[in-house]
This record gives C-alpha cells, sequence and structure tokens, in this order.
C-alpha cells in the first residue's frame, strides 16, 4: 500500500519509523505501508484510489494526479464538503479532474481516526451510481470490527457529510455558552432536518439522512471529544481564531470552511438553513453571537418535516 503525503517529513516518518509523525503518532502503521510525496509514483500500478484530502485542495490533488491514473481505477472519495462558489460536492470535483463518473465512490458514517485505530467497531455507507464499484469497496473495506453498507445515493451521503460538521461546530458554540441536553439535542435534530432539506434540494434522498451518513456522523460529530468541529465551536466562544486554532491542532476545520459553501449553496436552492446561515454570520460577518441565537428563537416554528416531506407546510414566518 502507498500512501501520499504532501509534508515531506510526514512521508519519511512513515517509512523510517512506520508512523505518522503529526496524526495518531502512536498508532504503529504496518511494514507493508510506504509513503511517497509523488503522485506519479503513488499511481503507478495501483488497483485502487482513497482520496482523504481536504475538500478545498481536493481539484487542485486531482488536477495533478489526472495525468498519471489509468481511467479505469476505482477511486474512493473520503473528503467531505462542497466547493465554493461552484456548488459541487466532492464526486463532481473528482470527476470533473479524473473524469469516468463510473468508477468513483464516496464513503461516509460515524468514524472517527482515533477509534477505527484502536480496532473498535464502528460502520461506514459507501454510496456509488456503479454497484460494481460499490461492493468492490465494500468488499476491500469490511471486517468484523469495521461494517461497511451500500447504497446508490451519492448525493445524499455527500450532503450529509458536508453538513453536519456545520451543526457540529454550532453545537460546539452551545456547549460553551453553557447549553444542557435538551439545547444539544434540539440544535442536532433541527439540523438534521436542514440538511434533509438540503438533501432533497441536491438530488438526493432524504432517507439518507437517518441513515449512518447522516444520523450516525451527526451524533458522534456534535458529541465526540474527538471532533475537531465541535472543538473549535468551544475554542471559537473562548476567543482563538480560526487559524489559530488549525495552527494550534494541526487539523483542518472542514466545517468553518463547509458553512461558507453550504450557505451558498442554500440560497441557491432556496432551501431554508438557519443554523447553517447562523455558523456561517458568526464566523464571517462578525455577528456577535446573542445576536446569532436571538435570530434563531425569533423564528416562528411550523410544520416538522417542510421541505421534506410532501404536504408538510412552512409557516407564516420559515423557522429552522
Amino acid at each position: 500500500m502507498v500512501v501520499w503525503s504532501y509534508e515531506r517529513d510526514v512521508a519519511r516518518g512513515i517509512n523510517e519509523h512506520h508512523r505518522n509523525p503529526h496524526q495518531l503518532t502512536d498508532y504503529v502503521l504496518s511494514d507493508r505501508v510506504i509513503a511517497t510525496t509523488s503522485l506519479e509514483e503513488l499511481a503507478e500500478g495501483t488497483e485502487a484510489v482513497v482520496l482523504a484530502v481536504p475538500s478545498a485542495f481536493l481539484r487542485g490533488v486531482c488536477a495533478q494526479l489526472a495525468p498519471y491514473l489509468d481511467q479505469d481505477v476505482p477511486v474512493l472519495i473520503l473528503s467531505k464538503g462542497v466547493e465554493r462558489n461552484t456548488g459541487c460536492l466532492m464526486a463532481d470535483v473528482v470527476e470533473q479532474e479524473l473524469g469516468n463518473g463510473q468508477r468513483i465512490a464516496v464513503l461516509s458514517g460515524p468514524n472517527h481516526a482515533e477509534e477505527i485505530s484502536k480496532g473498535t467497531i464502528s460502520a461506514a455507507v459507501v454510496a456509488s451510481q456503479n454497484d460494481e464499484v460499490s461492493s468492490y469497496f465494500q468488499k476491500l473495506l469490511v471486517c468484523p470490527a469495521f461494517r461497511v453498507y451500500v447504497t446508490d445515493d451519492v448525493r445524499g451521503v455527500e450532503v450529509c457529510a458536508a453538513a453536519k460538521n456545520v451543526i457540529a461546530l454550532a453545537c460546539g458554540v452551545a456547549v460553551a455558552l453553557g447549553a444542557g441536553d435538551n439545547t444539544l439535542a434540539a440544535l442536532m435534530t433541527r439540523g438534521l432536518a436542514e440538511i434533509s432539506r438540503l438533501a432533497k434540494a441536491c438530488g438526493g434522498d432524504p432517507l439518507t439522512c437517518m441513515g449512518l451518513a447522516g444520523m450516525g456522523d451527526l451524533v458522534v460529530t456534535c458529541t465526540s471529544r474527538h471532533s475537531r468541529n465541535r472543538t473549535f465551536g468551544e475554542a471559537f466562544v473562548a476567543g482563538e481564531p480560526l487559524q489559530a486554532y488549525e495552527r494550534r491542532t494541526g487539523m483542518v476545520v472542514e466545517g468553518a470552511e463547509a458553512a461558507v459553501s453550504l450557505f451558498e449553496l442554500a440560497q441557491r436552492k432556496g432551501v431554508e438553513a438557519p443554523i447553517t446561515k447562523a455558523v456561517y454570520q458568526i464566523l464571517y460577518d462578525g455577528l456577535p453571537l446573542a445576536e446569532a441565537i436571538d435570530a434563531l428563537l425569533g423564528r416562528l416554528p411550523h410544520d416538522e418535516f417542510y421541505g421534506v416531506v410532501p404536504g408538510a407546510r412552512p409557516g407564516s414566518n420559515v423557522a429552522g
């Protein structure tokens, strides 16, 4: 197995010590894993590619990889997000740069690397337009401790994967402000409704939001101490800016990036996304937290599943 790294010291650490010097530093990799900083070397003779690049850099990496990768090699995407300005989901970005959308799959689910590396029981869903591709990756990844399910709802899985990070960030803010269990439960369930509206508007199946990519990943991301999105929300309330947090932790806060692209997408699709809007405004418009909370709580509730279930009606003043 060959792992590509942008950082030379990461590749060196894996090759010389079988460890990533920056992430999961206590985890010892198999001696069959080697690392390279060359995408050409990565692609040479490969049977499948797994992309785990932060969403903001996915297009650029794929553009560099494209000249070396055969058109029939299956590609699995772990990146989560919606591209700014274009509104493209990650599978769209990869297809545009690498071609042959029929060989592309995406994976999502309630999976923190910290726990998977310890062999704890986890589950995920693989989505592809091509049943053979989803089955291929299912068989490649499944083991007793890692349950892998399949679906053809690529768009539903991708919207869930991107949007749950924004809701988790909001939960981190709420926790830091002293919110209790009732508030977090309300944020998560109304966040799930928000995600379902976006998924449906993008051509996905709202039922997907009840599964591993939706509710499953939302629960773990909103509640876990491993969640960089939730912990950044807490750090933000304490006064730590996004760039400082990412420098300190060495991790990209995907929810902060997704807040921009999902807010743009919701506006483009005409979907009400009040939690996403609030996160966007506190991060990028300088909206005081008290005003963001007042704006959310001042909205009139209405049918619980409006925008998702036929016949559910929005109220006179649209709420979250």
